[in-house]
């Protein structure tokens, strides 16, 4: 299992309210889905399956700014995963994480995916409660799916707003039309992010993925597929809150090449203008926008129990920090990472030596990482 955001508008000065605009884009196809929907009753449901995530690093950094160097063992995050069915069609996840890097010493444990799942047909599923809002890939896939470790340390992806790793309380529809897949629905400005005077909004999200080779179906997504799908997707994807943006575009492809080695190509470009999880309503920043671009390659022989994978990673953001007290003004961060991976069973057994470099500008600090990361799930 993994991991799965604000808009008002003021009736009668001119402007739909947000939540009309997407009652409208969905209308089309509601309305063609629920002529086919059936709910049998005397079923065998499938057992309730128990699962767990496990994410453990040993970290040396440098920085630039004279500071002394760190070393750190960390249990980046553990997750535990519950699913069950109410009947075929209406089903229930919940899922929690336990992560050491939170604020005030850590040994925290909070709810990650608490979600009803109404799951009739590939063209008419919703979903409420708390879970990824439609977004970008990256944030779709989360940590435990992404092709790369230090996953969210770019300035550019997971920008969105969120309540808790991503997530946020709401509800949505998503459902798949041939190449066409399609997910928007209305969340709660996060408490995290939202000044008092914004708890009245609320985000409208939506997102568009085209799949031309093979489709990814389900409403979570990957980084890569190590070669079990031939991938070629683009995906568009908004958030919007009064007069709050937020808006992406992300490619995946991948390939399983004729020697059964395996290349992947990612990237994303994204905007925040004043409405992200690292700026605009927590005052951090008042916008940003960058892009990513990775390569990774997945060797074709088994060596021992694995197979050995090269990525690259590049990404340059740029802030706007001119209107908050600390004002350093517009600045941009660079940021490079290499991994050797090691590939046992997919995401469920996997090992990476990683190295990230992050340059910023304005005479803030750079950094240098090398580190070893473990990842388990069963």
């Amino acid at each position: 299992m993994k991991r799965a955001q604000r808009g008002r508008e003021v009736v009668g000065q001119g402007r739909w309210p947000q939540w009309a605009v997407a009652a409208l884009l969905l209308a089309a196809p509601v309305g063609e889905a629920l002529a086919d929907i059936t709910i049998p009753t005397n079923v065998t449901l499938p057992p309730i399956t128990l699962g767990a995530g496990l994410r453990t690093s040993f970290t040396h950094t440098d920085a630039s700014n004279g500071s002394s160097s760190a070393n750190d063992f960390a249990l980046d995050s553990v997750r535990l995963y519950l699913n069950g069915s109410v009947l075929p069609e209406i089903k229930f996840t919940f899922d929690t994480e336990y992560t050491g890097s939170a604020p005030a010493g850590g040994n925290t444990v909070e709810v990650l995916d608490a979600i009803g799942r109404f799951e009739f047909n590939d063209k008419f599923n919703i979903w409420a409660g708390r879970f990824l809002p439609p977004s970008d890939r990256a944030n779709l896939y989360g940590p435990y799916y992404a092709n790369n470790w230090k996953v969210y340390e770019d300035g550019v992806q997971d920008g969105y707003p969120m309540e808790a790793s991503g997530r946020d309380n709401g509800a949505a529809y998503w459902g798949q039309f041939g190449i066409l897949k399609v997910s928007a629905g209305v969340f709660d400005t996060p408490s995290t992010t939202a000044p008092s005077a914004s708890k009245s909004e609320v985000i409208t999200a939506a997102r568009l993925q085209l799949d031309f080779w093979d489709p990814e179906p389900g409403y979570y997504l990957n980084g890569t597929y190590y070669g079990e799908k031939d991938i070629l997707a683009i995906g568009v994807a908004g958030q919007t809150s009064a007069d709050k943006h937020a808006f992406s575009v992300d490619v995946l492809a991948e390939k399983k090449l004729p020697n059964a080695g395996v290349l992947t190509f990612e990237s994303e470009y994204a905007r925040y203008d004043k409405l992200g999880g690292y700026g605009g309503f927590d005052g951090s920043y008042t916008d940003s926008n960058g892009y990513y671009a990775l390569v990774a390659y997945l060797f074709p022989q088994q060596v021992g129990i694995g197979k050995f994978q090269l990525l690259g990673k590049y990404g340059r953001a740029k802030f706007d920090d001119t209107a908050t007290a600390a004002d350093v003004g517009e600045y941009a961060q660079r940021t490079t990472e290499v991994d050797v991976n090691y590939v046992i069973k997919t995401f469920n057994a996997r090992v990476s030596l990683f190295y990230k470099g992050a340059y910023l500008e304005s005479g803030l600090p750079d950094s240098k990482q090398i580190g070893l990361g473990l990842q388990l799930q069963i």
